[in-house]
């Protein structure tokens, strides 16, 4: 019978890297004993990004050379969602133009709630993409400010040509309060360090890795790559000791250069050892929160054969250093600025419009004419080709993995943005297409006409009236290389 394992994996990670040294030289006035954890950088997210626009950028990215209607299933861990009661996971499939007929659901609760997520689908037998994504506020001057980091990694589960099989697993559930956030708070409430190191990651997290291995009857020093995704100074390589895993084989944190992102990490971190293993290597990836799981990987031969993707790798080498701390809070919501007249535009989104054009809107699905073959945005029953205005022959046509160039471009300082300039222009996307639309990460250095860029899934305006999110899609410029 042919087993389920990983197809394909992918990650995300914002561009801009926040310098740990900027939020202790802000804060040393108040908290001078933050400066032992001032040192490298993490991620942060834009203000148009959240937990599900990161999620959708980790799918493409493992979606890469996919044919995505044999993805049957989608599930979005994390303790972040953006909706309590609205499937997010949903959204994240109307932004992947996946077939109706695609199942989703959100995960959370839990930092493990992605390693969980992941185990179920692997019990399956239908395919299943699995992404994790957290964006976590934590108060200016704390530890958690300097130490998390934002970020999503997908991971394709499924049968037939598998990179990776399961080869054991080992769950625990145990309430242990390290951490908590009630569901009308803003920022979690975190414990005594050392306790939660002893009695958690050492004691629960390495016994249940210890488990794993002797009901596996896996000797640890087989293991190539141990994930253990704990961002606590000297935590993993202590749990590591204890479980009789190599010091070498203990996988980077992650935590100098991007974070600690929550219940992403341990799948970001698989993504990681992904990219660098060999065929026939052992990976172990641990996750933490409420208990444990422990999930043993055997990598095939077709991870020779994965085609090329961003992934971890990809991310960590298009950053932009920020030191802009003051940006970050804003945009964290932490830090109150005048808006002006302009930001007072009512954002109501009406639902019956958004569903009649989920496929336009969220999947940015234009339309192609069958007789001329001309490309339009936004699909109608009249064709736009001068030369021949055909009625009811358009075809779905997805634009949002085209590659584009920039025909005009506009930094406009009288709009309102949360980061202004607001960069605007007309776009032409490679085949038939164009689109007037924003522009995301960029400065006037970087941008001009024929300039390549791509498309990215980002936030289009809060309705702060209904707590509403309206999400559309962003140009970005397209890295060398970039998927």
């Amino acid at each position: 019978m042919t087993e389920t394992g990983i197809l394909a994996f992918g990650a995300y990670i914002p561009r801009r890297r926040l310098q740990r040294a900027a939020i202790y030289a802000a804060n040393q006035w108040y908290a001078p004993g933050l400066k032992g954890l001032a040192k490298g950088e993490r991620a942060i997210a834009n203000w148009d990004e959240d937990s599900i626009t990161m999620a959708v950028e980790a799918a493409r990215d493992c979606l890469a050379g996919v044919d995505r209607a044999a993805v049957a299933g989608v599930t979005l861990a994390s303790t972040t969602l953006p909706f309590a009661d609205r499937l997010n996971a949903g959204i994240v499939k109307e932004a992947l133009a996946l077939a109706d007929t695609t199942a989703a659901s959100d995960a959370t609760g839990s930092l493990r709630a992605g390693t969980s997520a992941l185990l179920a689908a692997l019990e399956g037998s239908r395919s299943r993409l699995c992404i994790a994504a957290d964006l976590r506020k934590a108060p200016a001057a704390s530890e958690a400010e300097l130490i998390h980091g934002d970020g999503a990694a997908a991971i394709l589960v499924g049968r037939g040509d598998v990179i990776a099989r399961l080869i054991a697993s080992h769950s625990v559930t145990i309430d242990f309060v390290d951490h908590f956030r009630s569901a009308a708070a803003d920022f979690d409430y975190h414990w005594e360090g050392r306790w939660v190191r002893d009695e958690g990651y050492t004691g629960i997290l390495g016994g249940a890795i210890t488990a794993a291995l002797h009901a596996a009857q896996i000797a640890p020093e087989t293991i190539d790559h141990a994930i253990i995704a704990v961002c606590a100074r000297g935590a993993a390589a202590g749990v590591a000791k204890k479980t009789g895993l190599r010091p070498e084989a203990v996988a980077d944190t992650l935590s100098a250069t991007v974070g600690d992102t929550g219940a992403a990490h341990p799948l970001l971190m698989l993504a990681t050892a992904l990219e660098v293993a060999a065929p026939g290597q052992r990976i172990l990836v641990a996750g933490f929160g409420q208990g444990a799981d422990v999930l043993i990987f055997e990598t095939t031969e077709a991870l020779a054969r994965l085609p090329g993707r961003r992934g971890v790798a990809g991310h960590l080498a298009d950053r932009q250093e920020d030191l802009n701390y003051m940006r970050f809070l804003f945009h964290r919501g932490l830090l109150e600025v005048e808006r002006g007249m302009r930001a007072e535009m009512d954002e109501k989104q009406p639902g019956t419009t958004l569903y009649r054009h989920r496929r336009t809107t969220l999947g940015l699905v234009g339309g192609r004419c069958t007789e001329t073959g001309t490309v339009q945005f936004p699909k109608s029953d009249i064709g736009v080709n001068p030369n021949n205005r055909t009625i009811g022959t358009q075809e779905d046509y997805p634009l949002a993995d085209k590659a584009a160039r920039v025909v005009t471009y506009t930094a406009d300082r009288l709009s309102y943005s949360p980061d202004p300039p607001v960069y605007y222009g007309t776009i032409d996307f490679d085949g038939g297409g164009r689109l007037v639309t924003e522009f995301a990460e960029v400065t006037g250095d970087d941008i001009e006409v024929g300039r390549p860029m791509r498309m990215v899934f980002r936030i289009k305006a809060l309705d702060r009236n209904r707590g509403f999110v309206k999400y559309f899609w962003k140009a970005t410029p397209l890295i060398e290389g970039g998927q």
